[in-house]
C-alpha cells in the first residue's frame, strides 16, 4: 500500500496515462489513416480489377463472334472450293468427250483413207492383171494366119480414119 499513498508512483502513472492517451489519439489517427489508404488502395484494386474483367468478357465476346465469323467464312470457301471442283470434273469429263470424239473421227478418216486406198491398190491390181490377160490374150491370137488379117485389118483401118 505504500505504493498507492507515494506521489511519485501516481505522477508516473499519470505520466504514462497521458503517454498513452497521446500515443493512442495519434496511433489512433495514423493507423485510421492508414488503414483508410489501404482501403482505398484495395477499392482501387477491385475497381481495376472489375474494369479489368470487363474488358476480357468484351474480348470474348468479340474473339467468340471474330472465330464464328472465321467459321462461317470457312464453310463458305469449302463450299466454294467443292463447287469448283465439281465445274472443274465436269470440264475435265466434258474436255475429255471432245478429246476422244476428235480421236474417232481422225480414226475414222484413217479407216477410210486406208480403204479408198486399199480400194485403189485392188483396182490397179485388177487393172493390171486384165492387161497382163488381154495382152496374153492378144499375144496368143496374134499367132498363127488369124493374127496377119487382124494386123491387115488394124492397118486399114488406120489408114481409112487418116484419109
Amino acid at each position: 500500500m505504500e505504493l498507492l499513498a507515494n506521489t511519485t508512483f501516481w505522477v508516473g502513472v499519470a505520466f504514462a496515462g497521458f503517454i498513452f492517451l497521446v500515443l493512442y489519439f495519434k496511433a489512433h489517427k495514423t493507423v485510421g489513416t492508414m488503414l483508410d489508404e489501404r482501403a482505398a488502395t484495395i477499392e482501387a484494386q477491385i475497381e481495376e480489377a472489375k474494369n479489368l474483367r470487363a474488358e476480357a468478357e468484351n474480348l470474348l465476346i468479340e474473339y467468340q463472334r471474330k472465330q464464328r465469323d472465321t467459321e462461317r467464312e470457312a464453310a463458305d470457301m469449302i463450299a466454294q472450293a467443292k463447287e469448283d471442283a465439281q465445274i472443274m470434273a465436269n470440264q475435265a469429263k466434258d474436255d475429255l468427250d471432245a478429246l476422244m470424239r476428235r480421236r474417232e473421227r481422225g480414226a475414222a478418216e484413217k479407216i477410210a483413207q486406208a480403204e479408198a486406198n486399199a480400194v485403189k491398190e485392188v483396182k490397179a491390181a485388177a487393172v493390171n492383171i486384165a492387161v497382163d490377160a488381154a495382152t496374153a490374150v492378144l499375144a496368143d491370137a496374134m499367132k498363127g494366119k488369124g493374127g496377119k488379117a487382124l494386123v491387115d485389118e488394124a492397118i486399114a483401118d488406120v489408114e481409112g480414119k487418116l484419109h
